[in-house]
């Protein structure tokens, strides 16, 4: 990634369709200040200096082009103490440069979701925090595991075949590296405390929505209408499960041992858009607002006294669905698998004890209101599994080439296979359920 060298404002574009690239932008000392002044609520900021560098060059995705910018300004305050010297560590998530990875993402509306996510979704959720729990007393703006927001927008492409308007999307976001926070090596996996530490986090984020839904009545999927439709999502995902197989079919065939549990997979084959449709698709009442892409890469840790503290990034495939979908996939994907079949019982418990008591702190007791109970959990994380499986077969490509990421998808397969979520009575009951 290269730094950016036009200001947004002023960004012009004259190619059209599929070739179109992102305008060259430069962070520009005006377009700080007034985003730092619309953070600050109209207060005035006047920047002292700032230094702009690419970002995430280790872990490039190709749903955003990011740049870190580390700034330090003066904040008007009060008549005795005027001003007040601040400094900021920002992300800068914009559209790829590459054309065909930019339609991918406004095509997808990936950014959308990502932005709504952090301008609409956790504005929602903390005002519904202050409104209705006083255990929180003491709130701050990390009660909720995700990055501070400094600014959003999202425009869509206008304009017409003769003058096109190019989209435009840009999200800012606290530095959380720059923050003592760490990522954890895909290859190692999570420990126990951080698993448990990442359960909690997004168990957070589940109760929030979950008791926003009960408690005051409201509509999810109406009042985020952004959120990633079952459809869609069933589509997308189905093109990265049949991107996927092929290249786990030729690793599974040069490993002895495994030919059952390729062929089992091949007779998944035809019926797998089925299976991601059905447990995607929002069931029963502890439907709520999910990640949906819930694994170690999508994560920062940090120690605080005796406990670890996690945040949760990357929002862009936010979905209305069963909360298990994220559970299974993080465990699936991110924890060795001496942990996940030692302490899946025990991590389970720590997602539903933190579930609950923030649900009960909303004023939702889930069991008793909602006859859920932590019997049904164990029922759904048991069909969420065979869903992270077939995510994990998209984005198979991760895994291979590394001795222990390869060992541990083999005893994923392995262990699914023996369990018997790859068998056919099991997807006839999933589907039977979701029908």
């Amino acid at each position: 990634m290269s730094d950016l060298d036009l200001d947004l404002d002023d960004e012009t574009d004259t190619s059209c369709g599929e070739e179109q690239m992102v305008a060259d932008w430069e962070v520009k000392k005006e377009w700080l200040e007034s985003i730092l002044s619309e953070y600050h609520k109209g207060k005035a900021v006047e920047i002292l200096n700032f230094e702009v560098n690419p970002g995430c060059t280790n872990n490039e995705s190709v749903l955003s082009t990011i740049t870190k910018v580390t700034t330090t300004y003066l904040l008007a305050m009060t008549s005795k103490k005027p001003m007040d010297k601040c400094k900021v560590d920002m992300i800068i998530k914009q559209l790829p440069k590459d054309p065909f990875s930019r339609f991918f993402v406004t095509e997808g509306q990936f950014d959308l979701r990502e932005i709504k996510f952090y301008t609409q979704v956790v504005p929602d959720l903390r005002e519904f925090n202050l409104r209705k729990t006083e255990l929180l007393s003491n709130w701050t703006d990390d009660s909720l595991p995700v990055p501070m927001c400094l600014h959003g927008r999202y425009s869509p492409a206008g304009g017409t075949d003769d003058s096109p308007v190019p989209p435009e999307s840009i999200l800012v976001l606290s530095d959380l590296s720059s923050m003592d926070y760490k990522s954890v090596k895909f290859s190692e996996g999570l420990t126990y405390h951080e698993a448990k530490a990442a359960l909690e986090a997004i168990a957070n984020v589940h109760a929030h929505s979950l008791a926003l839904k009960v408690v005051e009545g409201v509509s999810l999927p109406e009042r985020y209408p952004f959120l990633f439709q079952t459809a869609k999502a069933t589509d997308s995902y189905q093109q990265l499960v049949e991107r996927g197989l092929p290249q786990l079919a030729r690793f599974l065939k040069s490993r002895p041992g495994l030919e059952a549990i390729l062929e089992t997979l091949l007779v998944l084959r035809p019926r797998t858009k089925d299976i991601i449709s059905a447990l995607l698709a929002p069931e029963g009442p502890l439907a709520l607002i999910t990640h949906t892409d819930f694994w170690s890469n999508n994560l920062f840790f940090i120690q605080k006294c005796e406990e670890i503290n996690c945040q949760i990034i990357d929002w862009q495939m936010i979905t209305y669905s069963r909360p298990t979908n994220d559970v299974a996939l993080l465990l699936l994907s991110s924890v060795p698998t001496k942990l996940r079949r030692n302490h899946t019982k025990s991590l389970l418990n720590a997602y539903w004890n933190k579930l609950t008591s923030m649900c009960m702190g909303f004023g939702l007791d889930i069991p008793k209101e909602l006859g859920y109970t932590r019997e049904d959990l164990d029922k759904d994380y048991r069909k969420s599994q065979l869903l992270a499986l077939l995510l994990c077969i998209g984005s198979v490509d991760v895994a291979l080439g590394d001795p222990l990421t390869e060992q541990r998808l083999i005893d994923v397969l392995k262990d699914l296979y023996n369990d018997g979520i790859l068998t056919d009575e099991t997807i006839v009951a999933t589907n039977e359920v979701n029908s």
